[in-house]
């Protein structure tokens, strides 16, 4: 029996933050484009053929979507705790760009964090950084569009492919 707080538990329990922040529309599971926004957070890069075949090896009932349930069965004996650091930091780095607290970024909260960093911004730099991130289109950076935005920099840094 897993203790309440026992590392396992601690990990379900960060785990079930993650899975609930890509689950966009709350139905208690993952699109195929929620997983993937999902695993590139956690700094994973998945092809979209590598993405295929583990949505069918996690989909255990074959309903086309991922339960929580099925996540934790697939990921959770291979989870470590550098994926979760990763998690809390990028989200501690959101917090820090979302002055309000609204849990959203703005362009003038994007552009007031990157200038006290050192690295202000041309409107059109600005511009760019917010059309290019901001992928519904409402005007702000959700958790998920700046995590998966992270992500994708982090990879065009190292040179990597998010295929």
């Amino acid at each position: 029996m897993v203790g309440s707080n026992s590392p396992q538990s601690e990990q379900l329990k960060q785990l079930r933050e993650i899975f609930g922040r890509f689950d966009m529309d709350g139905d208690g599971s993952l699109t195929h484009l929620e997983l993937a926004a999902l695993l590139r957070s956690l700094g994973l890069k998945p092809s979209g053929e590598q993405l295929h075949a583990l949505l069918a090896n996690i989909d255990a009932n074959g309903n086309g979507a991922v339960e929580f349930e099925e996540l934790v069965e697939a990921i959770l004996p291979d989870m470590n705790e550098q994926v979760l650091l990763n998690q809390d930091q990028l989200l501690e780095v959101f917090r820090s760009f979302d002055r309000d607290g609204n849990g959203f970024i703005t362009a003038a909260e994007l552009a007031g964090s990157m200038a006290k960093m050192g690295q202000p911004l041309t409107y059109r730099e600005l511009s760019d950084m917010m059309r290019e991130a901001d992928t519904n289109g409402d005007g702000v950076l959700s958790f998920h569009e700046f995590a998966t935005i992270m992500a994708r920099s982090a990879a065009d840094f190292l040179g990597l492919s998010l295929g």
